[in-house]
């Protein structure tokens, strides 16, 4: 993390706590962290009917939580794919719930002195689309968020980053196979795409189908694990929760430039 990036980072973490902890105690927040976890892990369709976002103290415990994890193993991940590179004048954060995979990319990718990325968030649900904004101002980003289905939106590819993370496993499978066809256009037009999800298996068998394109669309598939620092409170929350993330993991799919596309076409 650059230190301009990391400054930006432990300013939003600050702005995080003082936004969600002034009318919630820690321990509420924990015992949020812990139903949240469980529709995650054993009540996966329960998504679809927001089951992840309909209490105050799940929404902190996502915030707070979650959205710096996402942001972490974001950047972390297109670091390591060489993904912010020049040549990007807008990041879409596709499905952006808090914002921070979108905020991770734009903060990490090289642009010419003075020049602050754009971002656009979207998401369906209003809350998210409430927070992303904050998220991005938090950072400094020159940014919006509005509400609407990614599986509808025409995805611009040329100079475009497009951000999907743990958004697809969420969706239903017709809308997945919808999504995926409009994120392969969007490359094909040259557009620079990175897809994150857990690394547990319990996502569903679709993965393959969409690595198998991605790869056929002369991009990459890779599984991640790695060690960073996390910040005190997720580390307190962390363990109060009785997770364990010292060591964070996912899934990627990227395409980037400068590889032929195989125009891959899902029937």
């Amino acid at each position: 993390m650059t230190e301009i990036a990391g400054d930006r980072f432990a300013r939003w973490m600050q702005a995080l706590e003082e936004r969600h902890l002034a009318d919630l105690r820690v321990a509420e927040v924990t015992r949020a962290l812990r139903a949240l976890s469980s529709v995650y892990v054993e009540r996966r369709k329960a998504l679809n009917r927001g089951a992840a976002l309909d209490s105050a103290g799940k929404r902190a415990a996502f915030a707070l939580f979650y959205g710096p994890l996402h942001y972490l193993i974001t950047r972390h991940i297109v670091g390591e794919l060489g993904a912010c590179a020049p040549g990007i004048d807008l990041v879409v954060d596709a499905g952006c719930g808090t914002g921070a995979a979108g905020a991770a990319w734009a903060t990490e990718l090289a642009r010419p002195a003075g020049q602050v990325p754009r971002v656009l968030g979207i998401d369906r649900h209003p809350w998210a689309i409430t927070q992303a904004r904050w998220t991005y101002h938090a950072m400094g980003l020159n940014a919006t968020a509005r509400r609407g289905d990614v599986t509808r939106t025409r995805f611009k590819g040329a100079r475009t980053a497009i951000a999907v993370a743990f958004t697809a496993n969420e969706l239903e499978d017709e809308a997945r196979t919808t999504l995926l066809r409009r994120l392969l256009r969007a490359a094909e037009e040259g557009g620079r795409l990175v897809i994150i999800e857990p690394l547990a298996r319990s996502i569903g068998t679709w993965w393959e189908e969409w690595a198998g394109a991605i790869r056929q669309a002369g991009g990459r598939e890779d599984a991640w694990r790695f060690e960073t620092p996390l910040p005190d409170r997720v580390r307190q929350l962390d363990r109060a929760a009785g997770l364990d993330h010292r060591v964070l993991t996912a899934r990627s799919l990227y395409k980037g430039v400068g590889t032929q596309f195989a125009n891959y076409r899902i029937e």
